[in-house]
């Protein structure tokens, strides 16, 4: 499927959005107005992708480390089969269709190599980085090609069944080509 990256919702007056929903947290998919009926619908799509990048800010115990680009390719070679949502929206002003899609991201905090992902978050009180458990590390959600059918035409509950990061043994990562 093609389309636009960036989730277009029902009510929206256009269709490019001054913050599109390029990303959508599994965790809300059922409170989000945004993407609750598409959730709910069925309307899943595999986002393909040779490789994806992540922003690194270095150790832990440095918050304010600079940034370094980490690029994520599969350790059997293969290409990423990525979670995502789509929709359909009309304008009304010229009938034209858009589709567009969102990727999913989940919680990764603890996740051996995902959690490391994202700049750390700070206590506001202490401005220190928060523990390990307590950031909010987000992660894509690589769909196994074993489970596609799953993800596309299951109910919504053997949906959200899939909604996990793999092992860090899926992954091959390392800092980005400059």
């Amino acid at each position: 499927m093609g389309g636009l990256w960036g989730l277009i919702p029902f009510y929206a007056k256009e269709p490019r959005q001054k913050f599109p929903m390029n990303n959508a947290r599994a965790e809300e998919l059922l409170d989000k107005v945004s993407f609750r009926d598409v959730w709910k619908r069925g309307q899943r799509c595999i986002i393909p992708a040779a490789t994806f990048d992540e922003p690194y800010w270095g150790p832990y115990d440095a918050p304010f480390s600079k940034c370094e680009w980490w690029r994520f390719a599969r350790a059997d070679g293969n290409p990423w089969g990525l979670a995502g949502i789509w929709s359909q929206w009309e304008d009304r002003k010229t009938g034209t269709v858009y589709e567009s899609y969102s990727m999913l991201t989940i919680n990764a905090d603890g996740h051996e190599l995902m959690g490391r992902m994202h700049r750390n978050e700070l206590d506001p009180v202490t401005k220190q980085a928060l523990p390990l458990d307590q950031q909010d590390k987000r992660s894509v959600i690589p769909i196994d090609i074993a489970d596609v059918d799953q993800w596309l035409a299951g109910t919504v509950a053997e949906a959200s069944a899939l909604l996990r990061v793999p092992p860090a043994r899926v992954f091959s990562a390392g800092p980005a080509a400059a």
